[in-house]
Formats: C-alpha cells, sequence, structure tokens
C-alpha cells in the first residue's frame, strides 16, 4: 500500500486534503471520487513507495483510540443536549488532557467557528479521524442527525476498544511466560552451560553426544548469540519491506487465511470487521457503493480488500450484495447467507450488524480457547527444554560417580 496526498474540492465547492493510503494512484483517485470529491492534485508521499520512515514507527495520533471514543460519545452528548457544536468543541477543550489533543481540538474548533463543516475539519487530520469516521460525521450533517450519528460512532469505537483490550489482557499472562522461560534459557545457556566444558575436559570422563550438543549449542550461543539476535532483527525489516509490496503482502495475506489454525480466526475477525463497518454506514445513510469504498480500507487483510473491491464493482453493475461477495470465498458462508435475507427483506444494514455480533463473539470464544491451550502448551514445552538441559549437564556427573 502506498500514501498520497490530495486536494480536492467537494460538491459545495468547497476545498479539502489530506492523506490516504491506496494501492496505486488510480485507487487513490477511485476513492476520492466515491466520496463526492473532485481531484484536484494527487502525489504520492514518501510512504506511497512501500518504505517507511524509523519515525513512523514512533509516531502516535494525539488522540488514542480509547481518547477517541471518549471524546466522540462527549461530543454526541454536548450536542443531544442542544449546545451548538463551536461551543461543545470549546468545552472538550477546557478540560485537562494531551498537550497535543489540545492542539487538535483547538484547530478543530476554529475551523468550526470559521464556518467549515465538521467533517471538512475532519478530513484534515488523517492521521487521527479515518475515513470511516469523516465519512460518518458528514452522514450525519446532510441528514441532520449529527448528535445520533456521533452516538453510533461513539459505540462502534467504544466496541473495538473492547475486542481490542480483551485480546491484550488475554495476552499479557503468555507473553511474560515465554519472554521469562526464553531469557532464562538463554541465560542458561550463555552463561552457565560454557561453566562446564573446561569441568568436564578436566574430569576426564566420557562425554555422552546428547552432553556433547548442549555444550556445543551453549557455547554458540555465548560466542555469537548478540550476532544471531542483530541478524534476526535484521532478517525481520527485511521481511517488513518485502511485504510492503502490493503483490507480495496479498499473497502473504492469501496464506494466512488459509492457515489451518490463525485462518478461521482471522476471517472471523475480519468478517465482524466489515460488518460492522457496512451496517453502520448504511445505517447513517451512506450509500451501499460508498459504504462498500470505506469498508475496503477498514480490512487490513489485503486478500479480503481485493474481494470487496471486486464485489463494489459487480454492485455497480445492479448484482446483489451477497452475490458480489460470495465468488471470492474469503467470507463465511453464514455470514452471506445472512447478508442476502438482510437485502431480501430490506433490512440490510440491521442483519450487517447482527453478522458482525455474530462472529464478534465466535472470535472472542475462539481466542478464549486458544490462549486457554497455549498457556499448558508453552509451559511443558518449557519444562522439557530445562529437563533436557539439565539432563545433559547431569549425565556425566552420574557417570563419574558410578565410577568411584
Amino acid at each position: 500500500m502506498g500514501r498520497y496526498r490530495y486536494k480536492a474540492l467537494n460538491a459545495d465547492g468547497a476545498a479539502s486534503k489530506g492523506v490516504l493510503d491506496a494501492a496505486d494512484e488510480n485507487e487513490a483517485a477511485s476513492q476520492l471520487q466515491s466520496r463526492g470529491l473532485l481531484v484536484l492534485q494527487l502525489v504520492a508521499t514518501a510512504h506511497a513507495t512501500g518504505t517507511r520512515g524509523w519515525r513512523g514507527w514512533f509516531t502516535r495520533p494525539p488522540l488514542s483510540g480509547a481518547a477517541l471514543a471518549q471524546f466522540t460519545q462527549q461530543l454526541a452528548t454536548l450536542l443531544d443536549a442542544g449546545q451548538p457544536l463551536d461551543r461543545a468543541l470549546n468545552i472538550l477543550l477546557s478540560q485537562p488532557a494531551d498537550a497535543r489533543a489540545q492542539v487538535l481540538l483547538a484547530r478543530l474548533r476554529e475551523q468550526v467557528k470559521a464556518g467549515k463543516p465538521l467533517s471538512l475539519a475532519l478530513e484534515e487530520h488523517t492521521e487521527q479521524f479515518s475515513v470511516l469516521y469523516v465519512s460518518m460525521v458528514r452522514a450525519g450533517e446532510a441528514g441532520g442527525s449529527l448528535a445520533g450519528t456521533l452516538t453510533q460512532l461513539a459505540a462502534y469505537l467504544e466496541r473495538a476498544q473492547a475486542l481490542r483490550g480483551d485480546v491484550i489482557n488475554a495476552l499479557i499472562y503468555p507473553a511474560f511466560l515465554v519472554v521469562g522461560v526464553l531469557g532464562s534459557l538463554a541465560l542458561l545457556m550463555a552463561y552457565v552451560v560454557p561453566q562446564f566444558v573446561p569441568i568436564f575436559a578436566d574430569l576426564g570422563v566420557p562425554v555422552p553426544i546428547l552432553t556433547q550438543s548442549v555444550l556445543w549449542l551453549g557455547q554458540g550461543v555465548s560466542d555469537y548469540g548478540l550476532a544471531a539476535l542483530g541478524l534476526g532483527v535484521a532478517g525481520l525489516w527485511w521481511l517488513r519491506a518485502r511485504l510492503a509490496e502490493p503483490g507480495r503482502r496479498l499473497r502473504w495475506d492469501r496464506r494466512l487465511l488459509r492457515l489451518k489454525l490463525a485462518g478461521p480466526l482471522l476471517q472471523r475477525l475480519e468478517t465482524a470487521r466489515l460488518a460492522r463497518t457496512l451496517g453502520t454506514l448504511l445505517r447513517n445513510g451512506v450509500p451501499l457503493l460508498a459504504a462498500l469504498a470505506i469498508g475496503r480500507d477498514v480490512c487490513a487483510n489485503q486478500a479480503l480488500r481485493g474481494a470487496v473491491a471486486a464485489a463494489a464493482d459487480r454492485v455497480k453493475d445492479g448484482a446483489p450484495l451477497a452475490a458480489s461477495l460470495a465468488p471470492s470465498q474469503l467470507l463465511p458462508p453464514l455470514a452471506l447467507q445472512m447478508v442476502q435475507v438482510g437485502e431480501e427483506s430490506g433490512q440490510l444494514d440491521t442483519l450487517l450488524l447482527k453478522v458482525a455480533d455474530v462472529f464478534d463473539s465466535e472470535a472472542k470464544r475462539a481466542i478464549d480457547r486458544l490462549l486457554a491451550a497455549l498457556v499448558p502448551s508453552l509451559t511443558i514445552v518449557m519444562a522439557v527444554l530445562v529437563a533436557f538441559i539439565m539432563l545433559a549437564i547431569m549425565l556425566p556427573l552420574m557417570s563419574l560417580t558410578s565410577n568411584i
């Protein structure tokens, strides 16, 4: 994926600018046209080549995910209470917050006070507000229900944050377990095992092959451990750079979906995210084609992103959504059936949100089961490795004792 900086005009003739991600310049232009924008300028930034500066690894938006959800909910509450938009932003600005967040809110307030719609003000801060966020705000403004739209958007963000938080919390213990045990093994192999090499040489006892292997490995870790670690980091950097190429990333993501254990889980997570995005957008009055363009950008998996883009082309030609998504075979059959029922009953947005709920629940259960099996499995594997090393060290000593 590349990154493109653009300048465009909306239907009212107002100028807007920002940054978006796309596979190439044509796709970037298509995304802007799907939003009803007239493209004036489209320039590839440094990110479009697939290389990303080291600063991008440490750059974070002014508002975290939780803070963005809180800001959205508070703004919705103030607007629902009858406060004008500029005054609502001023109230939020008066609350204690991070300095970067204060700067962002101050810019938004000044732009709104100058007469610019909130959606256009948000669109200039693409590092913070996603295409989904801006599109929903624009739909709320067009329908005269900005407070209600922001309430639904806050619920969407809170649910995404809750799922992410559940996964992170569940991974904390296994992560500490892996780091602790691997660190202990590295210390044992790098510093403890090499101490036995001269001892066994002075004793003159026969050293079993098992012990020789462990001693050789320990000596190798001691001599070349840091070099191997650096080589591993360089390999990961190289792999990341290779995966930045669209073709390689597409093949990689397809393989991920075919994995026996991780594939179904990734499929459920991506299906839930796509369905919730489409359902939320449709419920707020966004046309289906525009919702599909935004839903495509929300997909993290490039294979599924391509499938959604192909489905959008079929929908444009008059095909139903379920039939348009089916050829890729990347979405679960249950999801496609529910989408079909929603189209036939005229409740597509409701059924899409139910699809999201179903697959969110399934993904959470799958993650819980996986982590429940992961912790004892890691414990057993690490215990076997430690026992193997200790046995290799004890065998020569046991041989010496038996010869006395």
